[in-house]
């Protein structure tokens, strides 16, 4: 049996996908394979926001499960959305990496020092929100590309194929932000400047965490239930998969969900497991910056409901707080 793994074509999206495939392929003792799936996200232009959002990248890799192109898919977890998609199971969430946003700026610049007006880019209204709500002063400039395409934009860089000005394609920006997972996984961690702690830049519900989605019928079989698996791949799914990963990433996703957020709204959210109680923070921003709601809750129920419940709970906090009012949470939905 070879196990054939979904994964967008890009960089970062080949190397998680190989290191998900080494890692069942260890557990599991079967060959893997990788599939190249084409997205919509990979094919058109323009902002991210306009397109439908981070989804973009997912529908394609999910035809290919149901249609039997491939047996497993390995996604960046923020990039799916919240709802459930039928006749499929998120089978694994593997140990999630760092959470950060990271600052890549010319001339080993860091926040404080930019200079009043530098242009950041981002493709993120979360993270663009944060920023301008950290130094109102800068130009914050909508970006897309790849993480490397990305990096080009800002001179100097370490990796840099070139960096003669370009207006919109290389060498025009003094910054941007991007994931500190995604760079650490393409081994570009040595171009950041400076790393965002939560209490800068919440980041986005999952960032830092992988998905790997099969069929429903090929995943682990759960207790009580009588579908699932327990083939040889279901158990090296279940191998992979971290119990804290998974439940600080289900409340996170609990709080978009309940806010019915779309894909342009600027909310961020983070949950840790510490001892026996597991903590979440969430914030939703005005997009220029201006405003924002910030609540945060703890919970010894660390179960997939509880953590579920611990999701709405802050959420609830953060549309008492006035969060619908201050931007428009459908965003993009």
């Amino acid at each position: 049996m070879t196990v054939r793994i979904g994964t967008r074509a890009s960089k970062l999206a080949l190397t998680q996908s190989q290191q998900a495939a080494d890692q069942l392929a260890a557990v599991g003792g079967f060959p893997v394979e990788l599939v190249r799936i084409k997205t919509e996200g990979d094919v058109r232009t323009g902002s991210l926001s306009q397109m439908g959002g981070t989804g973009v990248f997912v529908a394609a890799l999910r035809d290919a499960l149901l249609e039997n192109a491939c047996d497993v898919a390995v996604h960046s977890l923020k990039d799916l959305p919240t709802g459930s998609a039928p006749g499929l199971t998120i089978a694994a969430t593997p140990k999630r990496v760092d959470v950060r946003d990271a600052l890549c700026a010319r001339d080993g610049l860091k926040l404080a020092d930019l200079p009043a007006g530098a242009k950041v880019g981002t493709g993120s209204p979360r993270r663009a929100a944060q920023l301008r709500a950290a130094r109102p002063d800068l130009d914050v400039v909508d970006i897309r590309g790849n993480v490397d395409t990305r990096l080009g934009r800002v001179p100097g860089l370490r990796g840099n194929i070139e960096d003669a000005l370009v207006p919109g394609k290389s060498g025009d920006l003094d910054a941007v932000v991007l994931a500190a997972a995604g760079l650490e996984r393409i081994s570009r961690l040595d171009v950041v400047t400076e790393f965002f702690e939560t209490d800068v830049m919440l980041p986005a519900p999952g960032q830092g965490s992988l998905a790997i989605e099969c069929r429903t019928a090929d995943a682990p079989g759960q207790s009580g239930s009588g579908e699932g698996s327990q083939g040889a791949l279901a158990q090296a799914l279940a191998a992979l998969n971290d119990e804290d990963t998974r439940l600080a990433v289900t409340a996170e996703r609990a709080v978009l969900a309940r806010l019915e957020a779309g894909c342009a709204a600027p909310v961020g959210a983070y949950a840790y497991r510490k001892g026996s109680m597991l903590y979440l923070e969430a914030v939703v921003c005005a997009v220029d910056g201006s405003k924002s709601v910030r609540e945060k809750k703890a919970t010894d129920g660390l179960t997939e409901v509880g953590a579920t419940l611990l999701g709405i709970e802050v959420a609830e906090l953060l549309l008492a707080a006035g969060a619908a009012d201050i931007t428009d949470l459908a965003a993009s939905r």
